[in-house]
């Protein structure tokens, strides 16, 4: 950890990341950044802002309530490798991963009896909602079935609150008078305000809905297993929460970055050809400083249209070639022996940190209890562009 302008930053700083947080600090009481940082949209990917009387609608984002899951099964790994072909292949054609679609298998919750669907942003959207939970999406959403160093299999899943998050972020944005742009000010409201009422009660109803839907592709995986499950991890990031800190109380915005308060546990993602770990937060003076958090991924190195090039749409041509391609990325998921479905160029683990080094950043305000190792991975196909992923 270093301090940057009284910033505490994990990790080597990223200009452009670092240039947002200092603009975040300006009207911020406390601000951080993580190991896994890059830029996003006026708040960076790994930022951690926190008010003590405001929330940020731009510090939560577009995908509210964004999370990683995992559950441990009573199944051993040299099971799943056996007939890994097939189980991909009914994950692939079972859950619904891509843009905009709708679940196959209709999900009942209770949480569409909850009275905050009376919100004036949310009241149009729960139709859509119910047909979308339990859908992945696409972008850096997953679902992944690992072996751990007992050789028991795990499920992870990465995705978020969906077409719901989605559109309950622009809609507060709107109304906030938030500015476009990746290098502006962060769209803040006060907390107690009307405004600031509505966008925490929706939040909240995001963030329920996210949970469930992480919930029940994690049960469905397990139901194509056959198996049971025995342990689960459930931890997001893009959310806000009521925290106490040193004695005050703030409203906590982490954009990226993962709640580790000592002993919370947390299923940190790597890339589709890398581990992934299981870890918990520990008490230290580096804790304090990021306000009890750490990474919810390895982090972005290249962007999106710099891994794939740009390609002209009605005719073909490559109008800007990327710096991955395909053979790059079957090669490393090869080696890794990775039965892959789907994924872009823009999600090769040449676009990525390394997840070891990252985690290492954070030092001992961390541990980590489980290393899991990728066995098949399942994320929407190449050329889909999801305006729900975070």
């Amino acid at each position: 950890m270093q301090f940057l302008d009284n910033i505490p930053i994990w990790g080597p700083p990223d200009p452009g990341a670092v240039s947002q947080i200092k603009t975040c600090a300006l009207t911020a009481d406390k601000v951080a950044l993580m190991a896994d940082h890059h830029k996003g949209y006026a708040v960076p990917i790994g930022g951690v802002v926190a008010y003590k009387d405001a929330i940020s609608p731009s510090g939560v984002g577009y995908d509210i309530a964004c999370g990683n899951k995992a559950v441990r099964l009573d199944m051993p790994g040299s099971e799943l490798r056996a007939n890994i072909q097939r189980v991909m292949d009914d994950v692939w054609t079972t859950i619904s991963f891509g843009v905009g679609r709708k679940n196959n298998e209709r999900v009942d919750h209770a949480l569409f009896e909850s009275p905050s669907w009376k919100a004036q942003a949310a009241a149009p959207l729960k139709e859509m909602a119910r047909q979308q939970l339990g859908t992945v999406g696409s972008g850096n959403h997953y679902v992944d079935l690992f072996t751990d160093e007992q050789d028991r299999v795990w499920i992870g899943v990465h995705f978020g609150s969906r077409g719901l998050g989605h559109k309950l972020a622009t809609w507060f944005l709107e109304k906030g008078g938030a500015k476009d742009g990746m290098d502006v000010e962060p769209c803040v409201i006060g907390a107690s305000t009307d405004l600031g009422e509505q966008y925490i009660v929706c939040m909240n109803l995001a963030g329920e809905y996210a949970y469930a839907g992480r919930d029940w592709v994690c049960q469905r995986v397990a139901k194509i297993l056959g198996a049971q499950i025995a342990e689960e991890v459930h931890n997001h990031h893009n959310f806000a929460w009521r925290e106490t800190h040193s004695g005050e109380d703030y409203w906590v915005v982490r954009k990226g970055a993962t709640p580790a308060f000592p002993g919370q546990k947390g299923f940190v993602g790597g890339t589709m050809g890398e581990t992934s770990v299981i870890l918990e937060g520990v008490e230290n003076e580096s804790a304090r400083h990021s306000l009890y958090s750490t990474v919810h991924g390895a982090g972005r190195v290249m962007g999106r249209m710099e891994a794939k090039g740009k390609i002209d749409k009605k005719t073909g041509a490559v109008l800007r070639p990327g710096k991955v391609s395909q053979e790059m990325m079957n090669e490393w998921v090869g080696r890794a022996g990775v039965e892959l479905r789907g994924a872009g160029l823009d999600e090769s683990p040449h676009c990525y940190k390394r997840l070891p080094e990252v985690l290492a950043e954070h030092g001992d305000s961390i541990r980590i209890l489980h290393t899991l190792t990728p066995v098949g991975v399942a994320m929407a196909g190449a050329n889909e562009f999801d305006p729900y992923k975070d």
